[in-house]
């Protein structure tokens, strides 16, 4: 590590060229998009995260290569947004109940985690040359890890719910929250250094603690029946603005008063996880917020300030290792310290180890406080960004370790109990309901999905559980936890929503074991060309049931009402299956449907002659 940290006047930045033409904003979406797809495709295909991509493509795009796009700090501040719908999604997976689980982990874990990597990196930076008060800014702004970068490194390598996926989230909710205080803290550090007073700090904790109850007790008694509304009276459009109205809201009424825009969004999502409306709030939302997060990393690569990277780049370099060895310790001691596996103590702190996207915010307070040189938060936020760039390298070299010393592929994750249920009922009519009712007395979970907000309305009013959306959409039957579940019961009454839902199933979840239902013999053919192999028809058995009741009044016996029924079903499920072929033709289905009542005739003729 070098001596000192780097104290002297930041150059100025490369200069853009002079009257070199600008592009149009639609020019600029164009280049994000192509080059959000360019940088997904190569880390793919290289074997990286796409995160490394996107930090690669957005540096090739800055001021210091390409110079395609101009303002992009601008850019970074509004592609932050992503980071709040990030927290706005994980608080609709968190209920409450499931939130106050998780408290030992958040407090205890997460509290550890701040304080004691904030302690030893202000202890270093200040043993290093920086003031105090530098010190103090530098270890609150390097504890912090990157919320975005680590969530899409999880859910790309699908271990959000593994053990170490679980403490992840713990440590970055708690960092998110911890954000909050620093802030405070920089804020006296900054009145006591200029010597003048000015709003006292108590004022900005106590309007931050009234904006979090008013947006808790306004969110729990007004968002749902906002959401119940729109559902009810709008389209899919107007529920989508209403999702994106709810998070921008609980974000900006959080700023307003200085808070993290994410923990607002973060509160609304938790008061909405519960809600019928979670897993279409999830669904409209992941398209902006995967959008978004590209741009934030791109946004982040463009901002980095290659000329520092260039003057001083074994400085630099010297940074980021520190950072990532120092945190990494940090985390795995942490881990230890309570209790876990040496496997998921590793895990967590590869996973958390690089700096965060709040380091940007807490340095930048630091310069404009007068707190820091802006040469040292330069070469500091150049640092966390290569932390960052490293991380998916560290993770996929511990990975090809643990495997090259296993002699055998890499171990699977600890994995946690399965939070989501196996069935889904989508259509919660007659049918659906009869159905969830059996399953919900043999304590069998299931998510039911419904399109009709008033049949939402009314089921839940008898304390069953059901969430509004339409099945037939891929995105919320992610949401809903298709990719966990086992099997998918098809109970919806129009036939056409019913053929899409089952064509999304059969080719987005293949693995799903689909129990259809179907109006006529039409639908169930049309459902038979999907693929879909157990089909049970509208009022068939209940025909059947009433058929048998039937005969025992007209005077026939039990034993012969019940035989010729069942031999009616066999006959009628073989001439299902094979008048399927032929469905489309109805002259054959005609002369067909001739020979199986002659066939089912001379059945009972022969068992009448055979009884005598």
């Amino acid at each position: 590590l070098p001596r000192r940290l780097p104290v002297l006047e930041s150059p100025p930045p490369r200069p853009r060229a002079v009257g070199s033409p600008r592009m149009s904003l639609l020019e600029q979406v164009l280049v994000f998009l192509v080059a959000a797809v360019v940088a997904v495709v190569a880390a793919r295909r290289a074997g990286l995260a796409s995160v490394l991509g996107y930090l690669l493509v957005g540096t090739a795009l800055g001021p210091w290569m390409l110079d395609l796009v101009e303002g992009e700090h601008d850019i970074l501040h509004f592609s932050e947004f992503g980071i709040v719908l990030v927290l706005f999604v994980i608080g609709l997976e968190l209920q409450p109940r499931r939130l106050w689980a998780m408290r030992k982990p958040l407090l205890g874990l997460g509290g550890a985690q701040v304080a004691l990597t904030s302690a030893v990196l202000a202890a270093a930076a200040h043993l290093l040359g920086l003031s105090l008060q530098a010190a103090i800014v530098t270890g609150f702004a390097l504890s912090l890890s990157s919320t975005a970068f680590a969530l899409q490194l999880l859910a790309e390598r699908r271990e959000l719910v593994t053990r170490h996926g679980r403490l992840s989230l713990s440590v970055l909710l708690f960092q998110d929250i911890a954000v909050i205080p620093m802030l405070a803290v920089l804020s006296l550090l900054a009145v006591s250094e200029a010597g003048s007073g000015g709003q006292p700090v108590w004022i900005d904790i106590v309007q931050a603690v009234a904006m979090i109850a008013l947006v808790t007790v306004g969110g729990h008694y007004g968002l749902r029946y906002a959401l119940r509304a729109v559902a009810r009276f709008g389209n899919r459009e107007a529920f989508t603005a209403m999702a994106l109205v709810t998070v921008v809201g609980a974000g900006v009424l959080m700023d307003a008063v200085g808070v993290s825009m994410a923990l607002g969004a973060f509160l609304a999502g938790v008061l909405l996880a519960e809600s019928e409306y979670r897993h279409e709030l999830e669904a409209d939302i992941e398209p902006f917020k995967g959008l978004l997060l590209g741009l934030f990393f791109m946004a982040s690569g463009m901002t980095l300030d290659v000329g520092l990277l260039l003057e001083a780049p074994l400085t630099v370099l010297a940074i980021a290792i520190g950072l990532i060895a120092v945190k990494a310790a940090c985390l795995a001691a942490v881990c230890l310290a309570a209790g876990q596996s040496l496997a998921a103590a590793a895990r967590t702190a590869a996973t958390l180890c690089q700096g965060g996207e709040f380091a940007f915010v807490i340095l930048n307070v630091g310069v404009a406080s007068a707190l820091m040189p802006e040469r040292t938060a330069g070469f500091l936020t150049v640092a966390v960004i290569f932390s960052m760039a490293a991380t998916p390298l560290l993770l996929a070299a511990g990975e090809r370790l643990a495997s090259r010393d296993a002699g055998a592929a890499p171990p699977e994750p600890e994995r946690e109990r399965a939070q989501g249920n196996q069935v889904i009922v989508a259509g919660f009519g007659r049918v659906g309901q009869m159905v969830g009712r059996i399953l919900q007395a043999r304590r069998i979970g299931f998510t039911a999905l419904e399109t009709s907000a008033e049949q939402v309305d009314f089921v839940r009013r008898f304390g069953n559980k059901i969430y509004y959306g339409d099945a037939s959409r891929p995105d919320l039957l992610r949401a809903a936890g298709a990719e966990g579940a086992v099997l998918f019961v098809l109970a919806i009454d129009d036939v056409e929503r019913s053929l899409a839902t089952a064509r999304a199933v059969v080719r987005h979840f293949p693995h799903l074991v689909v129990h259809a239902r179907a109006r006529n013999r039409q639908h169930a053919y049309r459902l038979m060309d999907l693929g879909v192999a157990h089909i049970v028809r509208d009022t068939f058995y209940s025909s059947l049931e009433m058929s048998y009741g039937i005969l025992v009044g007209l005077g026939m016996s039990e034993s012969e009402s019940l035989h010729t029924v069942d031999a009616f079903r066999e006959v009628d499920e073989r001439r299902l299956l094979a008048q399927h072929a032929i469905a489309d033709d109805p002259e054959r289905m005609a002369r067909e449907a001739e020979h199986w009542s002659r066939e089912l005739e001379d059945l009972f003729a022969q068992d009448e002659r055979d009884s005598l």
